[in-house]
């Protein structure tokens, strides 16, 4: 879909606000690509995120979607504002297993206060990729609130 961003440097501010997120941080997630209305992030496999049976925990793949998600949503928002998961579903398709995970979040229907999103995780292992996580979010628009903007 073709989105317009309501800010101009929407990317910037999408790319400043994922910095500042220390959990991404102690995660490895890097923010990989970012335009209207779609975000993607990469994590790198590493076994401290790892469950019991050595894939990764669906904990941090949720985390990693729902930021996905939460950044698509951001880069349709007016200049300012700051956003905020309210509700999400998440499937667990597969285990988690992999060198490396893809996390695509998508706006499926922007809006004022309500964006709705879709999210999904793909592991990539030996050359071949598959989906592992699908998500749909809803984000919520915050604007005039001390302390939470970007």
């Amino acid at each position: 879909m073709n989105y317009e961003p309501k800010d101009p440097d929407f990317e910037a501010r999408v790319r400043a606000s994922f910095a500042r997120q220390a959990f991404m941080a102690t995660l490895g997630a890097e923010l990989v690509a970012v335009s209207p209305g779609e975000v993607v992030i990469a994590l790198p496999f590493r076994e401290d995120l790892t469950q019991q049976h050595g894939f990764l925990h669906a904990g941090v793949a949720t985390s990693v979607v729902d930021s996905a998600c939460g950044y698509a949503a951001l880069t349709l928002m007016p200049p300012g504002a700051g956003v905020l998961s309210v509700e999400f579903k998440v499937n667990l398709l597969a285990p988690a297993a992999g060198e490396r995970f893809i996390a695509t979040g998508r706006v499926v229907k922007p809006g004022r206060t309500l964006t709705v999103c879709a999210g999904e995780m793909a592991a990539e292992r030996a050359g071949e990729c598959a989906v592992v996580t699908l998500m749909q979010a809803t984000m919520m628009t915050l604007k005039d609130r001390a302390g939470v903007a970007d």
